[in-house]
This record gives structure tokens, C-alpha cells and sequence, in this order.
């Protein structure tokens, strides 16, 4: 035993500890690339380039490893490095200026591992922080506003629920760093949980327009959208940094301003932000004017950590925090008779603890171990005129997490990612009516039932094989839930589903430029708190409990092309989504409860999902890039023969961008939509939609930005022809003419 024992420690040591070093430049123009992102892959060393382009990176034992260097406006450069037993020559990196972004990519939630967007099965729309800055958008939900595949609601200005392939709320699965932001109260519709992130804080944003299922889990029927928050890198030298911003838009619609204060060493690397921001009532184009009350506050702060450990271990920890005060629902107040309606407070907060290890061996390259905890409030406060009582609803849904992932090279062509999760959600719902008149206050059922819990647990593992001009992805997931629902009026439901689905992908080189790919996906979603446990106004309708539900299924088939030259990138899809089982609300039989019809949800449905979608960028000349995209989206549910709910229009986007150098550049873009008259019976019945469907618009944007050494300018002229327009399902129109205006000084 004592032998074992001394063999597993030996073992466990590092090797004789090596550096590697070198110089990153500008391949054009030969100056030295400030701050790019050096990283050693498997495992979790990196760090960042110094004011003369120069890196170390100290502590790597012997092996062979790829290294991963990326700035923003380059192209990403990878390649094989071997580190022997004698310390390297200094490599020399030379970076080269890329306008054409679109499958140039290396990206991380299609295998839950660092890959080349290009040869990826899966179709990937990407946001990266020089787009992010460009765009400086108002919220994390209107960053993705014209990304291709992705279709933005707003029911509130305080909201934005993305779309991906028809669907959204329950059916897209939202991360946060890898982290659930899906719980067990998430809505079946349009829902404002994504803009409980400061824009600020996002480094990428990261959409896989497919099922992922296999290696997500539930509610990832439509697809998977990943927000991954700035990093904070080590550096040889020790030294802080930081910076501070601010941004306006005219009329007073914002009023936004954050600092960042980071330390970066060998060892430590920190960084945190504090932000507050004050949105005003939003005016609308021609002849609409502002749409009061629709303006919010917003405070959030938050906090990264990184600790090196030896040169196997990273440590992460990160906490973040953001509340939304008087949010109100626009649609309610105009149209539903509510003196007011809003949401007070909304706040998410987020911690969790990241253990990365590199173990080099064949079986276990690398692990990565996440203990999280999250907590969302939803408060709801709202009044009708004339009535003496006010409703306060407060839902706070608790989450706790825990996920295992390995990575395994089990040949040279064979990758595989493999974990555990699990989480546990668990749930307190109250509601208190008060007579405003009497002061006489009823406490009430919440929402849903106090006390309600949802647990999961899964085992996953998928596998990507390489051969010469094939990539291969298969994989499976089997997931088990215990929900518990403590319904004190209509008894306690216990109910314990579970899913297995897979995957299998094909990536074929019908050219070095050329890619055939395809897929085949099953996909799940199980029923949660907010299927089982509803009792109250949702929308425009009053829905009672059903705790007889079982997992909505789906499976898609999609094919499609990419093409990558170094001036034009391409992609061309179609696929096909079939969701079975589909829970579905319908009338319980009664004819009001409150002036609203009643209705639940069953697992009633049978429906499908198809489309098309295409990109394009081509760098037309020197310095000139143009864009364009155009989304297909048909649905229908063929067993009540009606077309699917709040379908997306076709839609689409055109732009143009001149760069003349690193630190200017200028952009015309234009985003439209067609009409949508395709309804369902149950969007006929949204008073958000106007009678006979949403009219179709198209809006011309201008803007642009320059830097001078730490200062950063970006300013847009929006709308500028003042068109009235709403996305489809929005309870808010669009914003009209405007002017905004951001400003950053870096230190």
C-alpha cells in the first residue's frame, strides 16, 4: 500500500519545468503586438504580450503542446510546439491584420473545448471583443441585435429575449462561462434574463445554431448561447491596469459609465468592474414618439481572480452581481389598463470556483472542476387603475452547481470530452395583495409554489476524430431529474423523468477552402417549476398547475457548406428541426379567472421547425470589408394544423466597412425584416402583435470610432431615416433616430 501510495506521488510530480519565449509583430508592418493573448494548449498557462511584443512563459514540462495566439483585429496563428528537455529557441510570431472574421474563428461552446470554427461540424455566429467595442452595445440581448440565425423580442426595453431557430425562453439554453443560466423558473416564452449581464463585462459571445443537448443538456432544442466575461492573463512583469467609460444617447435614452481596475503577475492575475447605468424612457421612429414608462436603472459590479499554481494548475474565481430597479412592461400599462406593471428588483448574482489541471497523460490531457451558486430575484409590482390593490410578487430561484470535464487524446486523431454535472434549483414564490386605500395587506400562493425544487444529474462524453480532410464528431448524454413540487392546494407532485440523446457530425474538405458538413441531433427538455407549478397571470392569459408532463424531444438535420479564402468567407445552411412531445398551453376548460382566460400546459404538440441561412464577408479591396446575411425561418405545428408561435420573419442584414488603419475605421449597415403574417392562434390573441401581423422595416445605421494611444471614441448615428418599426412580438418599438456617443480611456 505504501509502495502504491509513493508511486502516485511520483508520478503526480511535474517533470523538469521548462519556458517557452519569444516576440509577436505585425506581420505588415513589423511593430511589436501589445497584449496578445498568448495560450499553451491543453492545460491553463497563458499570458499576454508585453509594449514590445515580447512573452515568457516559465513552468511547462516536457511535451507537445499547440499554441494559441490571438489579438484583436488579427488573425488567429496556431501551431505545434514540442518543448524538450533544453530550454527553446525564441520563436518569432508574426501576426497578420484580418478584416474577414466569419469561419476564421477558434471557439469554444461547439466542443466545449478550444477548435477551429471552420472545421466544425456546427455552425457558429460569433461576437468577439473587437466587434463587442465596436458595436458598444446599449445590453448583452442587443449585442446579438442582426447576428445571423438570432432573432431579437423586447417585450419591455428592460428585456431581449434571442431567438435561434424559431426558438427561445425554455427552448435556448443560455451560458454563462460555461455555467447554467437556465433554471427551473425559466418561462416558456420570451424572457429578460440575458440582459442581467453588463455589456462591459463581455469578452465573447458565442451562439451554436444547432441542438446541444449532448453536451449542454436540457431546454438546448433551438441552440446554445454562450457569454464568456473578460479574463483576466498573467504577466512576466507585475503591474495593474484599468480603465474607464462612459457612454450617452440622445434624448436621455442612456446615461452609462464603468471602471475596471486588473493586477496582473506571474502568479495572480485580477480584475474587477463597477458600473451604473441609467436608461430613459425609449423614443420611438416617425410619428411614435416616446414610450413612457419604459426607462430603468441599473447598478452591477463584479469580480475576477486567477491563481497559478505550480504549472498544472490554474485556479479561478468570480463573482458577479447586477439589479435592475422599476423595470416597467410597457405593453401592460398601454394596452391591459395597469396604472403601473414593472419588475422591482431584478437582480442576478454569480459565484463560482474553477479548478483547471493539465496532466499530460493519454487518457487525461486536462480537467476542469466548477462549484457555482447563482440566485435570481424577480420581483413584480403592479396596480390597475381604478382598483385599490396592489400585487408585490418576489420569485427567488437559488441554484447550485457542480460539473467534472476531462478532455482525453486517445490518439493522434482522436479527442474526446467527457463530465459530469450536476445542479439543483430550489425555489420561494410569495405574493402579497394590498389595499393601497385600507392598508389592509393578504398574503397569497405565489407564482409558484414555495418551495419547489428541481435536481439533475448527467454524464456526458463526445468525441471528435480527424483524418486527413474528414472531422467526425459523435457523441451522448444521459440526464435524470427529480422535480418536486409542494402544491399545498392541489396535493404534492414528484416526478422523475430522463433523456438520452446524441450526436454524430461530419466535416469533409471538398477543398482546402471547401467544407461539406452535416449533422444529426437529438435534443431534450424537461419539464421544470415553471411548466408544473404555474398559477397565475402569465401574459395575456391565467394559467393553472399541471404536474403530468413529460420531456419535449427534438431531433435536427442540418447540412450546409463553408467556405474560407483569405479575402471570402461563406456559409450555407439548411436544416430541419422535428419536437415532439412539445408542451404546449391549452385551455383548461374555464371561461376567466380575473378577466383572463385559464389555460395549462400539456405535452400536447407535434411540430416542426425548418430553414435557411446565409453569410457572407468579402474584403473588396484594401481596407474595405462587406457583409451580409439572410435568415429563413418556417414553422408549424402540425397537430393543431396552425403555424408555429412567434415564428421570425425573414430577416437580414447588409453592411460595409472601411478601415483605412488599426485605429479608425467607419461603417455603414443596414438591418431589415420582412413581414410576418404566418400566425398562430395564440399570437393572434397577443396584443403585441398588431392585427394581421408584424409589417416588415429596414433601418441604415452609420458609425464609427478612432483611437489615440489609451482613448478610445466610438459614436453611431442609429435609424437614420427615423423608420417606425417593431421586431416581431416585441411589446416595444424600435429605437428612432439617435446619436450615442462612447468614449474609453485605458491607464
Amino acid at each position: 500500500m505504501r509502495l502504491r501510495l509513493l508511486l502516485l506521488l511520483v508520478a503526480a510530480l511535474p517533470l523538469r519545468a521548462q519556458s517557452l519565449r519569444g516576440v509577436t509583430l505585425d506581420a505588415d508592418r513589423g511593430i511589436p503586438v501589445t497584449g496578445a493573448t498568448i495560450r499553451v494548449l491543453p492545460g491553463p498557462l497563458g499570458t499576454l504580450t508585453d509594449h514590445q511584443g515580447r512573452f515568457s512563459l516559465a513552468g511547462l514540462s516536457p511535451g507537445s503542446y499547440q499554441l494559441l495566439v490571438t489579438s484583436v483585429g488579427y488573425g488567429a496563428w496556431q501551431q505545434p510546439v514540442l518543448i524538450g528537455k533544453t530550454e527553446a529557441e525564441a520563436l518569432t510570431i508574426r501576426l497578420r491584420t484580418e478584416a474577414v472574421q466569419l469561419n476564421q474563428q477558434t471557439v469554444v461552446t461547439a466542443a466545449r473545448t478550444e477548435t477551429e470554427e471552420f472545421k466544425q461540424p456546427e455552425f457558429t455566429t460569433v461576437l468577439n471583443r473587437r466587434e463587442l467595442d465596436r458595436r458598444v452595445p446599449r445590453t448583452v440581448p442587443e449585442a446579438l441585435l442582426g447576428a445571423t440565425g438570432v432573432w431579437l423580442q423586447k417585450t419591455n426595453h428592460g428585456g431581449g429575449s434571442p431567438f435561434v431557430r424559431g426558438l427561445t425562453g425554455q427552448q435556448t439554453l443560455l451560458l454563462v462561462d460555461g455555467i447554467r443560466l437556465n433554471n427551473a423558473t425559466f418561462r416558456s416564452g420570451p424572457n429578460q434574463y440575458l440582459n442581467t449581464l453588463d455589456p462591459q463585462l463581455l469578452d465573447r459571445l458565442e451562439v451554436v445554431r444547432s441542438s446541444g443537448s449532448v453536451l449542454y443538456g436540457s431546454d438546448a432544442l433551438g441552440g446554445v448561447i454562450q457569454v464568456l466575461s473578460k479574463t483576466p492573463e498573467f504577466r512576466d512583469q507585475g503591474g495593474w491596469s484599468g480603465n474607464v467609460f462612459g457612454k450617452v444617447i440622445t434624448s436621455g435614452m442612456e446615461y452609462s459609465g464603468r471602471t475596471e481596475l486588473g493586477y496582473q503577475s506571474n502568479r495572480l492575475a485580477l480584475l474587477g468592474g463597477f458600473a451604473y447605468r441609467k436608461f430613459g424612457d425609449l423614443r420611438a421612429g416617425k410619428g411614435l414618439g416616446l414610450q413612457r414608462p419604459t426607462g430603468y436603472s441599473q447598478l452591477s459590479g463584479d469580480l475576477k481572480a486567477r491563481l497559478r499554481i505550480g504549472s498544472r494548475y490554474v485556479l479561478t474565481a468570480a463573482y458577479q452581481d447586477l439589479e435592475q430597479d422599476s423595470v416597467p412592461v410597457y405593453h401592460k400599462v398601454k394596452l391591459e389598463n395597469f396604472r403601473y406593471n414593472q419588475f422591482d428588483p431584478q437582480r442576478r448574482l454569480l459565484a463560482y470556483a474553477r479548478l483547471e489541471g493539465y496532466v499530460g497523460q493519454r487518457y487525461l490531457r486536462s480537467w476542469q472542476l466548477t462549484a457555482s451558486r447563482q440566485r435570481m430575484v424577480e420581483g413584480r409590482q403592479s396596480q390597475k387603475n381604478g382598483s385599490p390593490t396592489a400585487v408585490y410578487e418576489r420569485d427567488e430561484t437559488t441554484t447550485h452547481g457542480l460539473t467534472l470535464q476531462a478532455q482525453s487524446e486517445l490518439a493522434s486523431f482522436w479527442q474526446a470530452q467527457s463530465g459530469l454535472e450536476w445542479y439543483h434549483d430550489r425555489v420561494g414564490s410569495t405574493r402579497q395583495d394590498q389595499n393601497r386605500t385600507t392598508g389592509q395587506a393578504v398574503d397569497k400562493r405565489g407564482l409558484y409554489p414555495d418551495g419547489a425544487s428541481q435536481t439533475s444529474l448527467a454524464l456526458y462524453s463526445n468525441h471528435t476524430l480527424s483524418w486527413n480532410r474528414l472531422t467526425a464528431t459523435l457523441g451522448s448524454r444521459y440526464s435524470s431529474y427529480r422535480i418536486s413540487i409542494p402544491e399545498k392546494t392541489l396535493g404534492e407532485a414528484t416526478i422523475r423523468p430522463s433523456a438520452l440523446v446524441g450526436n454524430i457530425g461530419l466535416s469533409f474538405a471538398l477543398h482546402p477552402n471547401l467544407r461539406l458538413v452535416g449533422t444529426l441531433q437529438s435534443a431534450f427538455r424537461a419539464p421544470n417549476i415553471d411548466d408544473m407549478g404555474t398559477l397565475g397571470i402569465v401574459d395575456f392569459r391565467y394559467e393553472v398547475p399541471n404536474a403530468n408532463l413529460k420531456p419535449e424531444r427534438g431531433f435536427n438535420k442540418e447540412l450546409g457548406l463553408k467556405l474560407r479564402t483569405s479575402r471570402f468567407s461563406a456559409s450555407l445552411l439548411a436544416y430541419h428541426n422535428r419536437l415532439t412531445n412539445f408542451i404546449n398551453r391549452v385551455r383548461a376548460g374555464r371561461d376567466s379567472l380575473q378577466g383572463y382566460p385559464v389555460f395549462l400546459k400539456q405535452n400536447t404538440a407535434t411540430a416542426f421547425i425548418r430553414g435557411l441561412e446565409a453569410e457572407a464577408e468579402w474584403a473588396l479591396a484594401p481596407n474595405w470589408l462587406a457583409y451580409g446575411s439572410l435568415v429563413y425561418t418556417y414553422g408549424q405545428n402540425t397537430t393543431a394544423n396552425e403555424p408555429f408561435r412567434r415564428i421570425p420573419p425573414l430577416n437580414g442584414r447588409l453592411g460595409l466597412t472601411y478601415q483605412p488603419t488599426n485605429q479608425a475605421w467607419i461603417r455603414l449597415e443596414s438591418l431589415l425584416a420582412g413581414a410576418q403574417t404566418r400566425l398562430a392562434r395564440g399570437d393572434q390573441d397577443d396584443n403585441r402583435i398588431p392585427k394581421g401581423g408584424t409589417p416588415g422595416w429596414e433601418i441604415i445605421s452609420l458609425s464609427g470610432g478612432y483611437r489615440w494611444k489609451q482613448l478610445s471614441l466610438t459614436a453611431e448615428l442609429h435609424n437614420l431615416f427615423d423608420k417606425a418599426y417593431r421586431t416581431h412580438g416585441s411589446g416595444v418599438d424600435g429605437m428612432g433616430r439617435s446619436a450615442a456617443l462612447a468614449v474609453r480611456m485605458d491607464f
